[in-house]
């Protein structure tokens, strides 16, 4: 009894152990180049409602409940989502929180599947032959010791930003 006591504490010493030195911070950019002029993507991507045709959460339920706050592609516009459907889509909120001549801000409000905060952001600068090179970044922190997840979310989220950037560039390259 007293060897299995010890071999549990011990498991779960080393999961706790593990859970400190994988961190609780969640920083995670791709790229993407597209063949079109920065102000076009700029202009295209400023707009969230234009989202809808790139971003693989907004496709995984084309039914989900939308509802808009504020005029889309300005500071305070909100889009809010409720997805009945897709559990991970769950509900929230984005709102535009700053917009730079290269920089458009995000702050991420998720309601479901679970509560938390995070911020993104879609930098748009020029790029060699007339293209631009645009990286979409998100960023939150995990509570411990769920950021045990942290490698796993961070594959699924990047998995998710590769193929929303990829379907953006369909977009803007047809």
């Amino acid at each position: 009894m007293t060897t299995t006591l010890i071999i549990i504490g011990s498991i779960i010493a080393v999961i706790l152990l593990m859970a400190l030195l994988i961190g609780n911070k969640v920083n995670l950019e791709r790229t993407v180049i597209i063949n079109k002029p920065k102000q076009q993507v700029f202009d295209y991507v400023r707009h969230v409602k234009n989202h809808d045709n790139f971003s693989v959460w907004h496709m995984m339920d084309p039914d989900m409940k939308k509802e808009y706050n504020g005029t889309d592609g300005q500071v305070g516009f909100v889009y809010a989502w409720d997805s009945s459907k897709q559990k991970n889509v769950g509900a929230g909120e984005q709102e535009i929180k700053n917009i730079t001549s290269d920089t458009i801000e995000f702050e991420l409000r998720f309601k479901r599947p679970m509560e938390d905060t995070a911020h993104a952001k879609m930098v748009i600068i020029d790029a060699e032959g007339n293209k631009t090179k645009l990286t979409w970044g998100f960023y939150s922190t995990m509570k411990f010791p769920m950021n045990l997840m942290k490698p796993l979310m961070m594959g699924m989220l990047g998995k998710s930003l590769d193929s929303g950037l990829q379907n953006l560039k369909n977009v803007m390259e047809k």
